[in-house]
């Protein structure tokens, strides 16, 4: 990590008092003191008809007052190359202003960034810790490609600001989605899979020893990010005779497959309603080029988080195949269980 400094914000809520410009200049001195930082030059303004700021400028970089008495608020913040923690301030800012309730933020200023998880709910934020963009473009067909170096879970994939896999434990992922489908049959001369562009369940095919593996994918720049910064996932498919890769819409190009090609088809899209509609639309021709007694098995996305996605994808297979089951694997890095539904090709 490369570290530039300390930043705190501290914002003093329930405040009563109007506090005298001068006030906020003791102050400033009286935390430059204890906090060992040496003030410059100190700023003011007062607004009308309330409100004041006051910037102090350091020689190891700032201090800030704004205040909103029509709010009851004080904010505060200090950022400082110094040696000492600028938390340094609380103690002097809790006696000097009286308040009901503070609440402070405390983050080092570096080259490290944050991602916040698309799960996150209003009052409950999570959010990915980032060492480095390795990709960031918007592809030809229009997704927004991210390969973020991930603090906790190596490089990552994400399209659309959605976590797709992550080199940590992206084994997880792929890995159970193969073993769903398998798990109900171990045929496994053939398969055709929809989407997936990490390369992952492909990779797990051929593990798994797959003779042959159509792979439909719609974007091209997806598989050759993920073939430069995620070799681990991807590295084995790239030059596999076994694996053949059609570009584009998959559902179009199934169109030109012979009935009874697949002993499985792994449908690997996006975990939205849009694609749950596509593939229910398009249903009849997976069910055409599936074998009888062959698998679908299709990533449904999180029960606990979305149940009513993973519900519309099992009533999907179910009213086509007239059966579903669902698995689930716990990742890490989606931090629940992910569903996987599969369906058999009764004969």
């Amino acid at each position: 990590m490369k570290k530039v400094g300390e930043h705190v914000t501290i914002d003093f809520l329930g405040v009563k008092q109007d506090y005298s410009p001068d006030f906020y200049s003791k102050v400033i001195y009286k935390i430059a003191k204890k906090a060992n930082v040496e003030v410059l030059n100190i700023a003011e303004h007062k607004f009308k008809p309330h409100g004041f700021t006051c910037v102090a400028l350091l020689a190891e970089s700032h201090m800030s007052f704004h205040t909103f008495p029509e709010k009851g608020i004080i904010s505060f913040d200090f950022f400082t190359c110094a040696k000492i923690s600028p938390t340094a301030a609380l103690d002097i800012l809790k006696k000097e202003i009286k308040h009901e309730r503070a609440v402070v933020r405390n983050f080092d200023r570096s080259n490290k960034g944050v991602y916040e998880d698309i799960y996150s709910t209003p009052g409950h934020k999570k959010y990915y810790i980032v060492d480095d963009v390795l990709e960031n473009f918007i592809s030809k067909v229009g997704q927004h490609i991210e390969i973020l170096k991930l603090e906790e879970f190596g490089n990552a994939l994400f399209i659309d600001s959605e976590l797709q896999v992550a080199e940590k434990d992206e084994k997880k992922y792929s890995g159970q989605f193969v073993n769903s489908a398998l798990s109900l049959s171990k045929d496994n001369s053939s398969a055709a899979i929809i989407g997936g562009g990490d390369g992952g369940v492909v990779r797990e095919c051929l593990l798994k020893g797959f003779d042959l593996i159509d792979w439909y994918e719609l974007d091209p720049e997806v598989v050759k990010a993920c073939q430069k910064h995620l070799p681990k996932i991807c590295g084995e498919v790239k030059a596999n005779n076994n694996v053949k890769t059609y570009w584009g819409d998959a559902f179009e190009s199934i169109r030109k497959v012979k009935d009874s090609k697949y002993d499985k088809i792994f449908v690997d899209l996006n975990d939205d309603q849009y694609c749950i509609d596509l593939a229910a639309k398009n249903m009849k021709g997976l069910k055409r080029i599936l074998k009888p007694n062959g698998i679908i098995t299709a990533q449904v996305g999180c029960l606990s988080k979305k149940p009513k996605q993973v519900n519309s994808w099992l009533k999907v297979l179910s009213q086509n195949f007239g059966n579903s089951k669902l698995d689930e694997v716990f990742i890490p890095s989606f931090d629940c269980r992910w569903n996987f539904a599969s369906s058999i090709m009764n004969s």
